[in-house]
Parts: structure tokens; C-alpha cells; sequence
């Protein structure tokens, strides 16, 4: 292969890449744990936008309950981002599992 072609393509898919970074940051993912008492929002860049708490999940009595319920809402979130981005990535890459590209 022509180290010019190569260098093209990489170079073409390193631009994509960084689209999809970009557009990435603009998708948002819902998840939520207990029943929808808690509920959290995260970014395509796998920050957390927003936590909403029904007043009914906080109970002075049982705080860890509610710590529980944060942490499943968030690592929820945050595992369906990284399928997101895993499933745009292959889109890019046809498949090919590319290390240190994502």
C-alpha cells in the first residue's frame, strides 16, 4: 500500500474521529435506578449533566439506600456512553478495534 493513501486515510479518519467527538458532546443519556426515584443525565463525554432526586428516595434513616441508588443511576449512564461511543467509533473505524484511537 502507498504510504501516501495511508497517511490520507489516516489523517481522513482522524477527522471524522473528532466529528464524532463533536457531536458526541451534544447527545445526552437518561438513566435512572429504584423505580425512577433517581434519575441522572450524562453527555457523550461522559460528564454528569444532571442528578434529580424524587423527595420520597431520601429517608434520614437509610442514606445509604440512596447513595446506592445515586451510584447505580451514574455507572448506568456512564456504561450506556461508552456503548454509544464504542458503536459511533466502529462505525469509523468499519469494525477494526483501533487501541488508543478512543
Amino acid at each position: 500500500m502507498n504510504m501516501n493513501k495511508l497517511m490520507k486515510q489516516a489523517q481522513q479518519m482522524q477527522a471524522k474521529v473528532t466529528k464524532m467527538q463533536e457531536e458526541l458532546e451534544q447527545k445526552t443519556i437518561e438513566t435512572s435506578a429504584g423505580g425512577g426515584v433517581v434519575k441522572v443525565v450524562v453527555n457523550g463525554k461522559q460528564e454528569l449533566l444532571d442528578i434529580q432526586i424524587d423527595p420520597t428516595a431520601v429517608d434520614p434513616e437509610d442514606v445509604e439506600m440512596l447513595e446506592d441508588l445515586i451510584l447505580a443511576a451514574v455507572n448506568e449512564g456512564m456504561r450506556k456512553v461508552a456503548d454509544m461511543v464504542n458503536n459511533e467509533m466502529s462505525k469509523i473505524t468499519g469494525g477494526m478495534n483501533i487501541p488508543g484511537m478512543f
